[in-house]
C-alpha cells in the first residue's frame, strides 16, 4: 500500500470520493477574517460562489454577519442557512425573479447602467442599491477570471456613468482580484480613486469585492487594515470585503481511490474514482496542478510515478505525473489538499458520475458524514 505520510487518520474512515471539511481549519481562518474587520472597521461578508457548504454555516455566522449571492438561488440560501438578507450581485435580472430578489436582500448591487435604468425604480427605497464599475486594472493573469479584459461584461467604465450618483443608488462595487495580496489590492485602489474618485466621495458604501486571499501563508494582514482604514476615512464610506478563497482556504480535501494501474505507451496510468473534469474543473480552467498528501508535486526520477486520470470518458480528465514512495495498487487513497473553496460549488455530473459526498471533521477530529449522492442526484438535473 502507499504510505499515508500526512494523511490524517480520518482519511480511512471516510467514503470514497468524499469532499471532507475541517473545522479546526476553517475556525483558524474566520478567526484571522474577523480580526481584520474589526481592525479595520469593515464589513467582511462570505461569497457562496467560493463557498456554498450551508452545513458550515452555523460555524461561519459566529464571525461574519452576511453573504453575497450572483443568484435567485444563492440568495434563498443566504435567507435560509445564515439566517440574514443577502448581499445580492447578479450580472443580469430577470424580470420573474427580480421582485423575490428583491425583498430577499439587503443590498443589490447592478452590473451595468442600463440595468439600473430598467430595474432601479423597482428597487430604490427597499434595498441599498449600488453599481458595479470597471476601474479597467487588474492583476489577474489568467483572461477566464479577469473581470478588466477588454470587452468584460462586468461593470461600468467610467464613461458610462453620470458625474451625479443619482438618488437611491447609493453604492460602489468594484472586483478585479483574484486569489490577490493586499499590495495588489493597494494597486487596484489606485485605479479605482483615479478614474472614480469623485463618485466615491458621493457614495455611501463601497463594496471592494473578493480575491482577498488573506488566509493564505505569508499575507501581509497588517498592511491590508492599514489600506482599508485610511479608504474608509478618506470616503466616509462603509467598507464591504466579500472573499470567496479566503474563506475555506486549506480547509479540507478530496478524498479519492485507486480504481485502475497500468502502462499506457511507457507512461504508468491510475485511474480514481474521482474526475478532474467533473468534480475539480477549477483544475483545468485555472488551470493548476493540485496537491496531493504524501506524493512529489513534480516527478522524481527513481520513485514510482503515475499519472493521474478520472473516471469520465472525456480524454482531457487527466492531471499531471505524480511520484510516491511506494508502488500504487487498486483501493489505495489519494487526497487531493484544499479542495474545499471553488470545487464543491463547481461539480457536475458528467458522464453520469456521482457527486462527491461531503463529510466534516469536527474540532475533536471524529469525522461526520453530510451527505451522499446517487442516482437520483444525476437524474435530477436533466429531463
Amino acid at each position: 500500500m502507499q504510505t499515508t505520510l500526512h494523511q490524517p487518520a480520518y482519511i480511512n474512515t471516510a467514503p470514497s470520493p468524499c469532499f471532507v471539511l475541517d473545522e479546526a481549519k476553517l475556525r483558524r481562518n474566520l478567526e484571522l477574517i474577523d480580526s481584520v474587520q474589526q481592525a479595520a472597521g469593515v464589513t467582511i461578508i462570505l461569497a457562496l460562489k467560493g463557498f456554498s457548504m450551508y452545513s458550515a454555516f452555523p460555524l461561519v455566522r459566529e464571525y461574519l454577519s452576511g453573504a453575497t449571492a450572483s443568484s435567485l438561488n444563492e440568495v434563498k440560501l443566504v435567507n435560509e442557512y445564515m439566517d440574514v438578507k443577502a448581499h445580492t450581485y447578479i450580472p443580469a435580472y430577470q424580470d420573474g425573479d427580480f421582485e423575490e430578489v428583491v425583498e430577499r436582500s439587503s443590498h443589490l448591487t447592478f452590473n451595468s447602467w442600463s440595468q439600473w435604468e430598467r430595474f432601479g425604480h423597482r428597487a430604490v427605497g427597499r434595498v441599498s442599491c449600488g453599481i458595479r464599475v470597471n476601474p479597467q486594472y487588474s492583476e489577474v493573469a489568467t483572461d477566464m477570471y479577469n473581470p478588466c479584459v477588454p470587452g468584460s461584461r462586468l461593470g461600468a467604465t467610467r464613461d458610462q456613468l453620470p458625474d451625479q450618483l443619482p438618488e437611491g443608488l447609493e453604492g460602489i462595487h468594484s472586483h478585479t482580484l483574484c486569489e490577490n495580496d493586499s499590495y495588489t489590492l493597494e494597486r487596484t485602489l489606485d485605479a479605482l480613486e483615479s478614474r472614480f474618485g469623485t463618485l466615491l466621495h458621493q457614495a455611501r458604501w463601497v463594496n471592494l469585492g473578493g480575491g482577498h486571499l488573506m488566509t493564505r501563508e505569508g499575507y501581509d494582514t497588517d498592511h491590508l487594515i492599514r489600506i482599508l482604514r485610511a479608504f474608509r476615512q478618506k470616503y466616509n464610506v462603509d467598507v464591504i470585503l466579500e472573499p470567496g478563497s479566503a474563506i475555506a482556504w486549506q480547509t479540507g480535501v478530496l478524498v479519492s481511490t485507486v480504481l485502475d494501474v497500468f502502462n499506457s505507451q511507457g507512461i504508468d496510468v491510475a485511474v480514481l474514482d474521482t474526475s478532474f473534469a467533473a468534480h475539480m474543473p477549477d483544475t483545468l480552467e485555472m488551470p493548476y496542478k493540485p496537491r496531493i498528501l504524501g506524493a512529489y508535486h513534480e516527478p522524481v526520477a527513481g520513485k514510482p510515478t503515475y499519472r493521474l486520470g478520472g473516471m469520465t470518458c472525456l480524454a482531457g480528465d487527466f492531471m499531471g505525473d505524480y511520484s510516491f514512495d511506494e508502488p500504487l495498487a487498486v483501493g489505495d487513497r489519494i487526497v487531493f489538499d484544499d479542495m474545499i473553496h471553488y470545487t464543491m460549488v463547481k461539480t457536475t455530473t458528467f458522464n453520469g458520475v456521482n457527486l462527491p459526498s461531503i463529510g466534516i471533521v469536527n474540532e475533536d477530529q471524529h469525522f461526520r458524514l453530510v451527505r451522499s449522492y446517487g442516482y437520483d442526484s444525476f437524474k435530477d438535473r436533466l429531463s
